[in-house]
């Protein structure tokens, strides 16, 4: 690690989002670097994204993923930041020329949960309960599974969308145990949503540390942060994404796990009522991320995502 340490600025900025969960993430991520590079002084430069400040509108109708990212890859460019930490599922699949992801650090859980004050379950919510979320992807399962629940949509941070059901505007939400679990609220899980029952986002619960591409004494000293294993899984997810065009617009699920030396991958497309749903599932070397996503993405084209994406472009 001396090589590595003695490549890297003495200082280093993160660029990071200003929501609580952002800069928690931002934090945990300055916090490693610091244990692993005592020499370099590391801070957080927050930001507001596009997507921060438009919290009345759904993604899917806004401009969707890129919406957190762009801002602060503008920093990175002009030199205001070394490194930017997102959460993975909101990069884009395809990076600006001049960008790359550096390390994907170990996964927190990639669940979806419910979190309600009236229901234990999503087995337990009445017919006309209104239950909101973020996410087509999340709203395309939840009308296949729950076609009697009111689905609306909810944006903002997650302090932002508990207090609305804590005002009662909706019965129930669903959202990233993730997140909750990096805040400390993990107590306001009421049931975790299984990837069989809702299969997750591309990315979900990893982390992504961006810099610029020609940063290589940084690329070198960031790899201390990687995790193999989920940065595998991460790359095979988002090359289904990638494959198929997947953004906000796309109702589109993608999740990957470890079975020894193989990777299991899932995926799914639907529309976004949920009345087409198109899922298929591959497992290979874990040495071959990419061309599973792709074979993957192959897979659910022919089996009617073709027809399923055409109708939604």
């Amino acid at each position: 690690m001396s090589d590595s340490l003695d490549r890297l600025p003495a200082r280093l900025v993160i660029a990071s989002r200003q929501s609580r969960l952002a800069l928690w993430q931002s934090e945990h991520i300055a916090d490693a670097l610091r244990n692993a590079y005592p020499q370099s002084e590391v801070r957080i430069l927050g930001l507001t994204t596009r997507g921060d400040r438009i919290t009345d509108t759904p993604l899917s109708k806004v401009g969707g993923k890129g919406l957190f990212v762009k801002e602060l890859e503008d920093a990175l460019a002009r030199a205001d930041a070394d490194l930017a930490v997102h959460s993975a599922k909101d990069v884009p699949m395809a990076l600006p020329p001049g960008f790359c992801i550096a390390a994907i650090p170990e996964r927190e859980d990639p669940r979806d949960c419910l979190v309600s004050n009236r229901f234990a379950s999503l087995d337990e919510l009445p017919a006309g309960a209104v239950i909101g979320t973020s996410s087509l992807r999340r709203e395309a399962q939840l009308r296949e599974r729950y076609p009697g629940l009111e689905i609306r949509a909810l944006r903002g941070n997650i302090d932002t969308r508990l207090a609305k059901l804590d005002r009662g505007e909706y019965q129930a939400v669903v959202l990233a145990v993730a997140g909750l679990k990096r805040l400390g609220l993990a107590g306001r899980i009421r049931a975790t949503l299984e990837p069989e029952a809702v299969l997750p986002s591309p990315g979900q619960g990893a982390l992504a540390i961006e810099c610029l591409e020609e940063r290589n004494d940084l690329r070198r000293g960031l790899l201390v942060l990687d995790h193999g294993d989920t940065a595998v899984c991460i790359r095979a997810e988002r090359a289904v994404s990638r494959a198929l065009s997947g953004s906000c617009q796309v109702p589109l699920a993608a999740y990957a796990l470890l079975r020894g030396a193989n990777i299991f991958l899932r995926g799914l497309v639907a529309t976004p009522d949920g009345r087409r749903t198109v899922r298929a599932e591959i497992e290979g070397p874990r040495s071959e991320p990419e061309r599973l996503g792709e074979e993957l993405a192959k897979m659910l084209l022919a089996r009617g995502a073709r027809a399923v994406l055409a109708a939604l472009s």
